[in-house]
């Protein structure tokens, strides 16, 4: 390459990444913040004319569109946790679960020794509808073998996804078909739910859980919701355990779902942001019976908007552990080369007033040991642990009773983390996958005799029972995982593990929804909730539910 196409290619690439942040500090300037203008102005050519330095005078060359982003990283690290910039490509994903669709084939798999086996197809789905079925082994794709040590889930996506209307071929292995069958899926658009089951735990009292709040999640949530009252539902348990939230809007709109109208649902201020005021509306189809909201310590933004509300008008009960404590509103900014920052620009406020954003004054890592520390502390197993200010202390709106801002939303009835409930040997099963992939390899090896036993979930879930064979045979399995079988003989009566194998094989015969509703059996949350609803507790506390 000649000197001339050298520094016509440096200046090139110099005037793309100059131009990137340029465009950034013009775009901030841009917001009404008058006072700070000829601070951005002076910053912005200074950090050009860095920018220049480090391009022409480096004792190596430099890739400018990198040092750029790790520039703009850094300013975003020092601002708060939850600014950050994102690449084309980090945004696109990042994107994904709350637009709520992806294109590709429509298959729930999981890797079982080194070979993609369906769990699933999307009800629906382009693999669903050649006839692709739960237990069927991927051994190729498009001709390609597609078994051995280098499948991994980056492998699956890359050839399994892909625009919509474009086809490929997979080869199947399937139990009971001496030679491969070939499938040729045509791509199509594939939803991702934010609602993980939906179902009736008692004749009057119905359940729903959510995962996020994304651009599904109303529709989602109605069509259930609608359901479980033509089923009979009179009150309702909404799970947002670990649902670290979403859209403002979408947890607006669920909020609303139950609170009487022109109630305060949230508010938001900033710097640069006017207040914002967001009220409850006639709309909503819940607006009477008993809520019980479940959260902990992986409920996080909106899921707190939603919890927030609900308590603080004294509308229902609130369960679990406490919360994450994410308040603050983050507003996407769109750079030219299609990456963004996404930008804190305001902090929520709960209608008592309640900011619910825990500290970070101590920096990004220390702030996401938050968790951590909660655990060291004893915090997720006695709330005596938990160290909430008077300064922080709040009222409900109608009954005036005492809740707390300043790190997350603390529930009515405060259950436990059982750290005691795992045994070693279990969390190995657990940590290694084995007793995940015992449960596939089993479901799939019995699928037919079970569907016939069991023809419907109902009965599944009263009459199957994890029995001493089906407990050997998960031990014999993990010893040839390399888990040694327990010594101590008790822990073949654990009701946890009989638990998970049970909801494990059940999501396998039927889907994730089966998995829960058999799980949450066992979650001590949940039952509390259920004897809450059908005990007096919520005349005794007053809660507005009629």
């Amino acid at each position: 390459m000649s000197n001339f196409e050298n520094n016509s290619r440096m200046i090139k690439m110099k005037m793309q990444f100059v131009q990137k942040i340029t465009f950034l500090v013009l775009m901030i300037a841009m917001l009404p913040v008058s006072s700070y203008g000829q601070d951005i102005k002076d910053a912005a050519e200074k950090f050009q004319r860095a920018l220049q330095i480090v391009n022409f005078a480096y004792v190596e060359p430099v890739e400018g569109d990198e040092l750029v982003e790790d520039a703009i990283r850094g300013m975003l690290k020092e601002l708060d946790p939850h600014s950050v910039y994102l690449s084309r490509e980090e945004l696109e994903r990042a994107n994904e679960p709350l637009v709520g669709s992806f294109d590709g084939i429509g298959v729930q798999f999981n890797i079982v020794n080194d070979t993609i086996v369906v769990v699933s197809p999307v009800p629906g789905g382009p693999s669903e509808e050649v006839g692709i079925l739960p237990g069927d082994k991927i051994v190729t794709i498009d001709g390609e073998k597609s078994t051995g040590s280098r499948i991994n889930n980056e492998f699956v996506m890359e050839r399994l996804r892909g625009e919509r209307g474009t086809q490929v071929t997979v080869g199947i292995h399937r139990r009971g078909v001496s030679s491969e069958l070939d499938f040729t899926i045509t791509r199509d658009k594939i939803p991702i739910n934010s609602m993980d089951a939906a179902f009736m735990a008692t004749p009057e009292i119905g359940y729903i859980k959510l995962n996020r709040f994304s651009r599904t999640t109303m529709e989602e949530f109605k069509t259930a919701l609608d359901d479980l009252m033509r089923q009979g539902m009179i009150h309702l348990v909404l799970d947002l355990s670990y649902n670290s939230g979403g859209f403002l809007d979408v947890a607006i709109d669920l909020a609303d779902q139950f609170l009487d109208r022109d109630q305060l649902i949230v508010y938001t201020e900033g710097n640069a942001a006017p207040t914002q005021k967001f009220n409850s509306t006639r709309r909503g189809n819940f607006k009477s019976g008993k809520l019980v909201v479940m959260i902990n310590e992986g409920s996080a933004s909106a899921s707190e908007i939603v919890a927030g509300s609900v308590q603080d008008w004294d509308r229902g009960l609130l369960v679990g552990r406490r919360s994450f404590g994410k308040g603050l509103v983050q507003r996407p900014f769109e750079l030219p080369d299609g990456s963004a920052i996404r930008l804190t620009t305001a902090r929520y406020h709960t209608p008592t007033g309640r900011s619910i954003q825990k500290p970070y004054d101590e920096g990004t890592d220390q702030y996401y040991q938050d968790l951590s520390n909660r655990l060291r502390k004893g915090e997720l197993v006695s709330p005596e642990n938990i160290e909430m200010p008077d300064t922080l202390k709040y009222f409900t709106k109608r009954n005036q009773r005492e809740v707390y801002g300043g790190g997350g939303i603390m529930p009515d009835f405060f259950i436990p983390l059982d750290t005691n409930r795992v045994s070693d040997y279990y969390s190995r099963l657990l940590r290694t996958g084995a007793i995940n992939t015992f449960s596939i390899q089993h479901a799939n090896e019995n699928r037919d005799r079970y569907l016939e036993v069991y023809p419907d979930l109902e009965s599944y879930m009263d009459d199957f029972n994890v029995d001493e064979a089906l407990v050997e045979e998960l031990f014999d399995f993990a010893q040839g995982q390399g888990i040694e079988s327990p010594e101590d003989e008790s822990i073949a009566e654990d009701t946890h593990m009989h638990t998970q194998v049970k909801a494990l094989i059940a999501r396998n015969l039927w889907d994730f929804s089966a998995f829960i509703q058999i799980r949450m059996q066992d979650d001590e949350a949940y039952m509390r909730a259920i004897d809450l609803i059908e005990g007096d507790t919520f005349d005794e506390m007053n809660v507005h539910y009629r």
